[in-house]
C-alpha cells in the first residue's frame, strides 16, 4: 500500500474523513464494551515531541497500546535531533525501525521534510501552522452530539492560530460555514493558511456578530506555545474576545461549546461556559483517543470493512 501521511487536514478526502468518523465511532463502542481489538500487534509508533503536551501524548500512546502496538516517546534530549542531526537523516533511520511516526513540533516545514524522507506514515501532532488531529476529534464530537456537520456554522473566536487554520481547511472539504473572528492584528495570515475559500469562510471583527446563529462556538488560548513573551500584550488585545454566556445566547439554542484545552477560565472563556451544559470539552478531549486510533489504523492497514 502506498505510504500516506496526515500533515494537514486536507491530506484526506471527504470520503476518507467520513470513513474515519464512522470508524472512530466503532472503535469507541468496542472499547466501551470491553471488546479486545488489536490489529497492530508487533507494530510500533515513534512519538517525537519538540513541544510538550498532555492530550497528544496520552491519546497516541494509549491508542497504540489498545490497538496492540507499542509507542516510543522521544524528546529532543533523547534523540540526535537535539544535537542537530538533520531531520532527513532521522526520518531515514526511524522509518526503518518503526511502523508509523507522530511529530509535535514547531514549523510545518519540519514535518514536511520528515515525511518526504520517511518510508512509513507520518502524522502531524501539532505544528505552528496546523493541528489536524484536533479538528478530527472536534468534528467527530460534533457528529456524535448533533449529527452531520455539513451546512452547519462554526464560530471561531480568538487568534488565527494552527487550530483555526485547520478549521478553515475542514470547512471547505466537509462543506460547512466557518466564522473567523480575531482582534485587529491577529487576522488570518494567507502565507500560513494559503488561499482560503470565501464561500465557506467569513471573517468578522465583532465576536458577538460571529456567534449569531452558530451551531458550534469554539476558541483556544490567547497565547499559543512559542508566543509566551506576548502574553500581557495579548491579554489586552483579546479582552473583548472572551466566550461568555451572552455570546452563547446569540448562537443557535442547541449550540455546543468546544475548546482544545488547556483552558484559562476568565481569559478566553468564562468559567460558566466551559463548565456549563453546552460545553462538550471533555468528550472532545477523550475523542482525540478514538479518532487517532482510527487514523493510525487507516494509515497502516487501510479501510476495515
Amino acid at each position: 500500500m502506498q505510504v500516506r501521511h496526515f500533515l494537514q487536514f486536507k491530506d484526506l478526502t471527504q470520503s476518507e474523513l467520513d470513513y474515519l468518523f464512522r470508524r472512530a465511532a466503532v472503535l469507541k463502542r468496542m472499547l466501551k464494551q470491553g471488546e479486545l481489538y488489536q490489529p497492530l500487534i508487533a507494530q510500533s509508533l515513534a512519538m517525537i515531541f519538540q513541544k510538550n503536551s498532555t492530550r497528544t501524548r496520552v491519546s497516541f500512546e494509549t491508542g497504540m497500546y489498545q490497538l496492540g502496538g507499542t509507542a516510543l516517546f522521544l524528546s529532543p534530549r533523547d534523540t540526535q535531533l537535539g544535537r542537530a542531526e538533520p531531520i532527513e537523516d532521522t526520518a531515514r533511520v526511524l522509518s526503518r525501525m518503526v511502523n508509523i511516526v507522530m511529530i509535535r513540533t514547531f514549523e510545518q516545514e519540519i514535518v514536511e521534510r520528515f515525511a518526504k524522507h520517511s518510508a512509513v506514515p507520518v502524522i502531524n501532532g501539532l505544528t505552528d501552522e496546523y493541528h489536524p488531529c484536533q479538528i478530527l476529534a472536534d468534528i467527530f464530537t460534533y457528529i456524535e452530539k448533533r449529527g452531520p456537520i455539513k451546512g452547519r456554522t462554526v464560530a471561531w473566536i480568538g487568534d488565527s492560530n494552527n487550530v483555526c487554520n485547520s478549521w478553515m481547511q475542514a470547512a471547505q472539504i466537509l462543506d460547512f460555514n466557518l466564522h473567523v473572528c480575531t482582534p485587529p492584528g491577529y487576522e488570518i495570515e494567507p502565507e500560513r493558511v494559503g488561499n482560503f475559500d470565501s464561500m465557506h469562510v467569513e471573517c468578522f471583527t465583532n465576536p458577538n456578530e460571529a456567534a449569531i446563529g452558530a451551531d458550534l462556538v469554539t476558541t483556544d488560548v490567547w497565547t499559543s506555545m512559542g508566543y509566551e513573551d506576548e502574553t500581557e500584550e495579548r491579554k489586552l488585545d483579546f479582552a473583548d474576545f472572551r466566550v461568555d454566556e451572552e455570546m452563547m445566547q446569540l448562537a443557535h439554542p442547541d449550540a455546543l461549546f468546544m475548546h482544545c484545552l488547556p483552558a484559562h477560565r476568565g481569559e478566553e472563556v468564562q468559567a460558566e461556559v466551559i463548565d456549563g451544559p453546552q460545553s462538550v470539552v471533555w468528550d472532545e478531549a477523550e475523542n482525540r483517543l478514538h479518532t487517532q486510533k482510527a487514523l493510525m489504523e487507516f494509515l497502516l492497514i487501510g479501510k476495515v470493512q
